[in-house]
């Protein structure tokens, strides 16, 4: 992705300006590099792993949830009416 987009801002440069586009394309590739590192990105796969872990929290909970008002009705069952 960073390839291609540094080899877009090369290509809108002037024609002269062109003749070094190679150059430019790897001083452009070093930038966005520098900056992207800068920022405070993850990978596909760090996401897709937390993903499935917050996928799996949220299923937990839901069955706790569950269990609790499961219990919750047999503690209010076996309670003597006033």
């Amino acid at each position: 992705m960073l390839d291609e987009l540094a080899k877009k801002l090369a290509a809108v440069l002037p024609q002269g300006v062109q003749q070094v586009q190679a150059d430019l394309e790897k001083h452009f590739r070093a930038v966005l590099d520098e900056h992207m590192s800068r920022l405070n990105l993850v990978t596909r796969e760090e996401f897709e792993v937390q993903q499935a872990v917050l996928q799996r929290t949220r299923e937990q909970l839901d069955s706790l949830e569950a269990q609790l008002v499961r219990l919750e009705d047999e503690v209010s069952k076996s309670e003597p009416a006033d």
